[in-house]
């Protein structure tokens, strides 16, 4: 009882954000829930000056419901059928991720950005979008702010990317194969890797969505090693600067160890979709609520005034990402 008459009013307020923004998402999945949710959160806390009684349950939600849509993100991945169709695409994600994140931290050095700022977008970039920041920003101890301007960067490239690279692909002579492989590998959010594989399919009349969808997939997985890297770089570095000891315990986060079990579940059990699409679909309305509370955190104009770093780090990333999806189907013999 005491924890709804703390928290009641804030989740109250992100639950009536989240439920038109879903919806504005599923209309224009190309933008997508969680970007809506941000914006009008961050126009409704210009408006609620006093967001006193508001404030436990968005705290709550920015991170407590974060986590837990991770979690429940983990009964969408059948692990060995994942990999058993995504495992051609692998040399390919292997390279792309490790170009995102060395392009990250080269910007990180160069543009003197906030490391957490880079990270997320470095791992967004590279692996899921929104549902790797997501996963990330509690392992690293990101804030709202770092949060919204990175989903606002990879929003950015994700449009672009579905509306230029279905043309991009058909000027460089990319097979289905090919385009399903580039799409699946250097565009990084679900909605606009589904976006720019019907577009594709649409003009050429092929079926590249599912296997750009398997590659997609393929990519998520890579949530697990990046996260629990993460969280023993942190606890190293605390302990260095704290003088404290170092514990594999206290640096795993217990919500990606229950992604991982939900992840497995899935697998052993061969969950049939009647179970998991539901629970896929809960993942996403929770990272919508969680992207409400965010924007109800976060300053607007201090996002403007600051986002041009990000957006240029987000830029090389998409770029690179883009340029070494293509060079490794060259060496491939793909394309």
């Amino acid at each position: 009882m005491n924890f709804f008459k703390k928290n009641g009013a804030g989740l109250l307020l992100c639950l009536l954000i989240a439920i038109p923004s879903w919806l504005l998402g599923k209309a224009v999945p190309v933008v997508g829930g969680p970007v809506f949710s941000i914006l009008i959160g961050m126009i409704v806390t210009l408006i609620l000056t006093d967001k006193t009684v508001f404030s436990p349950g968005i705290n709550f939600t920015s991170k407590k419901i974060l986590q837990t849509a991770v979690v429940f993100l983990g009964f969408g991945m059948n692990l060995t059928e994942i990999l058993a169709k995504g495992k051609q695409s692998l040399p390919i994600i292997l390279s792309t991720i490790t170009t995102s994140l060395v392009i990250a931290f080269i910007m990180y050095k160069i543009l003197h950005i906030n490391s957490n700022s880079a990270v997320l977008v470095g791992v967004g970039s590279s692996i899921c979008g929104g549902s790797a920041i997501a996963a990330t920003a509690p392992v690293i101890g990101a804030d709202d702010e770092e949060i919204a301007q990175s989903i606002s960067v990879i929003f950015l490239f994700n449009v672009i990317a579905a509306l230029v690279f279905p043309s991009l692909g058909a000027a460089l002579g990319l097979t289905n194969e090919g385009f399903g492989l580039f799409a699946g590998t250097a565009i990084n959010d679900t909605s606009s890797v589904t976006a720019a594989a019907t577009a594709w399919d649409g003009i050429h009349s092929s079926n590249t969505l599912e296997a750009a969808a398997i590659v997609k997939m393929t990519r998520t997985l890579a949530i697990i090693p990046i996260t629990l890297v993460l969280a023993i770089y942190k606890s190293r570095k605390s302990k260095n600067t704290e003088g404290s000891s170092f514990s594999l315990k206290r640096a795993f986060p217990m919500f990606v160890l229950f992604f991982v079990l939900a992840s497995v579940v899935t697998t052993i059990f061969h969950l049939p979709a009647g179970v998991t699409a539901p629970l896929k679909e809960l993942s996403k309305f929770l990272i919508i609520m969680a992207m409400s509370a965010i924007g109800l955190n976060t300053n607007i104009v201090k996002l403007v005034r600051t986002g041009m770093k990000p957006i240029l780090t987000g830029f090389c990333c998409w770029i690179g990402i883009a340029f070494v999806s293509l060079m490794m189907q060259h060496i491939l013999g793909i394309w």
